[in-house]
């Protein structure tokens, strides 16, 4: 859908998705996907399980290549950015938690693609990390094994790898999964500040009882676009309450169902 793209004038456009197509194989994950978004956004995207939420994100990150349609993200493909451009944080049940690292190493591998090979740490990568460990309030567990922490604690360490990593576009998928309320609270701080500086956050959620505090802008997709707008307006539309429904019933929402175009706030967020 081109809701965005004669309102946003392109040097305030950060990503713009295009017409794709994901398969795996035979699946379809995402079919004619279209959403611009600008600079200093919080973007909200939910949807049921297998609506290719967590599929769009690693397709802006460059992870995955669409079968049909175009990303630019600052204009040019992902893959083209300069190393560390795009931080990108996994739902926690796709890490490896057996790596030998502890929680400083952990953050200090945000660093990693900036340096040359066989580069050291300068004094401005220890900042950095440091930085990080302390905004996400790692610091009593900086020396612990990735492992031995809480599901809490592990999402707050990748999530300061990414912050480490000093993004221009920041990925969530799913962050505050299986966290306590300290550690979203923490979380939804850390995004609403990186908005204000000018960053765009791309985050996949399941919760939307805090969709106006955490998003400017909310998308519901179910292998499309069905919604977009802003929080409050997406969600009062029923559009993901009856997809929800419906996927319940029957597997995912049809292919030809209506898009609901609500109005976009594009004035700053609350927050900001």
């Amino acid at each position: 859908m081109e809701a965005l793209a004669e309102s946003v004038p392109a040097a305030q456009v950060a990503v713009e998705v295009r017409d794709v197509v994901v398969r795996y194989d035979r699946v379809l994950a995402l079919d004619g996907v279209s959403l611009t978004v600008k600079r200093g956004t919080a973007l909200g995207i939910v949807g049921p399980n297998g609506s290719g939420k967590s599929t769009l994100l690693k397709t802006v990150a460059g992870l995955i290549r669409p079968d049909l349609g175009t990303v630019r993200v600052f204009g040019d493909a992902p893959g083209k950015l300069r190393p560390g451009a795009i931080g990108y944080v996994p739902q926690i049940e796709d890490v490896d938690f057996n790596f030998p690292a502890n929680v400083r190493d952990v953050v200090s591998m945000g660093r990693y693609p900036r340096l040359r090979p066989l580069q050291a740490f300068s004094a401005a990568d220890r900042h950095a990390v440091d930085a990080a460990i302390t905004a996400l309030d790692l610091e009593k567990l900086a020396g612990r094994h990735i492992s031995e922490l809480s599901g809490g604690q592990q999402q707050r360490v990748f999530v300061a790898r990414a912050i480490a990593q000093e993004p221009e576009l920041l990925l969530l998928d799913e962050p505050t999964t299986g966290v306590d309320a300290a550690t979203e609270e923490a979380l939804l701080h850390i995004v609403r500040d990186l908005v204000r500086t000018g960053m765009p956050v791309l985050m996949t959620t399941h919760d939307l009882d805090r969709a106006v505090d955490w998003f400017d802008r909310l998308v519901v997709v179910d292998r499309r676009v069905l919604a977009d707008g802003d929080p409050e307006t997406v969600l009062n539309s029923g559009t993901y309450a009856s997809i929800r429904e419906h996927t319940h019933t029957h597997g995912h929402a049809r292919s030809d169902a209506p898009v609901a175009h609500v109005p976009h706030d594009h004035g700053s967020h609350p927050h900001g």
